[in-house]
């Protein structure tokens, strides 16, 4: 089994980075192969709503120029998906934000690729906008239907400048719980595969009449 990270900070060992291997280095304890895939510091292209990756299904973006379609490839694969973040104006990063949007829009519309995988949410923040950012990283997982492990509290962890991460011992106990709850959940999922209920076509509406 495996579980792939995208890490939204653009600093390479910040509080971000911090996060992550706490929970990374658990999930390799109970087994479970680890990867971060680092978008925050690349420059990664908004959505054009062309609807090209629906129209042509070939489980690609139109887009070309940036990393996106290789990680994908990466993130079909895995067993589990991790989605980190800092804070920025109580809100997902830009460059992280503009990668979630594309990425699983075109897991969507592909055939649901990301559908009972194991998903969590791990921000860091210096003082505030925690929990919104870990709401609104939340929203992914929860639409493509992923199975979605907690921990004794929200995942967030506290710093400012890099390394200030590691005085916040609750923060660290979020993470090494969640990613032992994480490894759980994994190897439930893999022992009720044959049990995994049917996927349903989607009913889809607006509100204008």
């Amino acid at each position: 089994m495996k579980v792939v990270a995208i890490k939204g900070s653009p600093r390479k060992n910040g509080n971000t980075a911090f996060a992550l291997n706490i929970t990374g280095n658990i999930l390799q304890e109970e087994g479970i192969e680890f990867e971060i895939i680092d978008v925050g510091g690349k420059y990664i292209r908004g959505c054009l709503a062309c609807n090209k990756c629906a129209e042509n299904r070939d489980s690609k973006c139109s887009i070309t120029t940036d990393m996106l379609n290789d990680s994908l490839v990466k993130m079909k694969d895995a067993d589990g998906i991790i989605l980190s973040s800092p804070v920025y104006y109580s809100g997902i990063a830009g460059t992280m934000k503009c990668f979630l949007d594309r990425a699983f829009y075109v897991a969507n519309v592909n055939g649901s690729w990301f559908r009972h995988k194991a998903g969590a949410s791990i921000v860091a923040v210096r003082r505030t906008g925690g929990s919104m950012t870990f709401n609104a990283l939340n929203h992914y997982l929860s639409i493509a239907e992923m199975i979605i492990p907690s921990s004794s509290y929200w995942n967030v962890i506290h710093g400012l400048a890099p390394g200030d991460a590691a005085n916040d011992q609750e923060g660290i106990q979020i993470m090494e719980m969640l990613g032992r709850n994480m490894a759980w959940i994994l190897k439930m999922r893999e022992h009720s595969k044959d049990a995994e209920p049917e996927q349903e076509k989607k009913v889809f509406t607006n509100f204008i009449r």
